[in-house]
């Protein structure tokens, strides 16, 4: 059953479309980690084996007015493109069903970035945009990476969006309603987006892959091997981290961790 929080006027549901292993061993994504020991007791779920346990899950974010805003996709159907990697099929139609949204409830699907494991059920299985009414939101610089580097992933993805005419590109930072933006937080991938929710003293954040492990909470600075730029992300975390906690402790909102809410610092 999904989890949900309340953030003043807006229900913020996690949906969790899978869990599974890292596909490497977890010491060569963090090669400059030593605090290995904290990170297990501060996020018991995210190691098994002495690997790297993933979850893949993406969050929903539920208006008065009814509404709803997805963040992320998921790993998707069992011909989505992280099959050859991630444990598809996904969950996400269940969740959504539980949690009572039907994907013609979703307006706007903010893709935090072009990696597999967050746009996985953007499609269905024939192909057919799954979230047909809604506008996709990426960073145009993302946009601009996938049609330059990724031609398999713009074909499958970008190509059907364009098709529909529901590829909407972002430059920086957006306004989605009141107290709730996305904003570019780019080094993981070139154009890495998150979402912020602000009201009075209190802000959560869905923070896509600006951090993927408990080990960039204990020491935001600590780099991981597959980010796009890793001084970039490196700056984009520290800055948004620093920015969201001037006011008091935040809520995250991550797609991997063991736990999805995690109140920092």
């Amino acid at each position: 059953m999904p989890v949900s929080r309340t953030f003043h006027d807006l229900t913020v549901i996690a949906l969790d479309d899978g869990e599974g292993p890292f596909f490497e061993p977890r010491e060569d994504a963090f090669p400059d980690a030593d605090q290995w020991a904290e990170a297990d007791r501060r996020d018991p779920g995210s190691v098994r084996d002495g690997g790297w346990w993933l979850r893949f899950r993406c969050f929903a974010l539920r208006w008065p007015s009814g509404r709803v805003t997805m963040i992320d996709a998921g790993i998707g159907s069992a011909t989505a493109p992280a099959k050859g990697w991630a444990p598809v099929p996904g969950r996400l139609p269940a969740e959504l069903d539980a949690a009572g949204i039907s994907p013609d409830d979703v307006d706007t699907v903010v893709l935090t970035h072009m990696h597999t494991d967050h746009i996985g059920w953007s499609m269905d299985e024939a192909g057919e945009v799954y979230f047909g009414r809604a506008r996709y939101l990426l960073q145009r610089d993302e946009i601009a990476a996938i049609d330059e580097r990724s031609p398999g992933l713009a074909e499958w993805l970008l190509a059907p969006l364009r098709a529909t005419d529901q590829l909407s590109p972002v430059d920086g930072d957006l306004v989605l309603g009141d107290g709730v933006r996305v904003v570019a937080t780019p080094g993981h991938t070139p154009g890495h987006q998150s979402v912020l929710l602000e009201s009075g003293d209190e802000t959560l954040v869905v923070t896509g892959d600006l951090l993927v492990h408990v080990l960039q909470l204990i020491d935001p600075a600590l780099g991981y091997t597959h980010e796009d730029d890793q001084e970039r992300a490196r700056a984009a975390r520290m800055s948004l981290l620093e920015q969201v906690t001037r006011r008091g402790p935040a809520i995250l909102a991550t797609p991997h961790l063991g736990e999805a809410w995690v109140t920092y610092p």
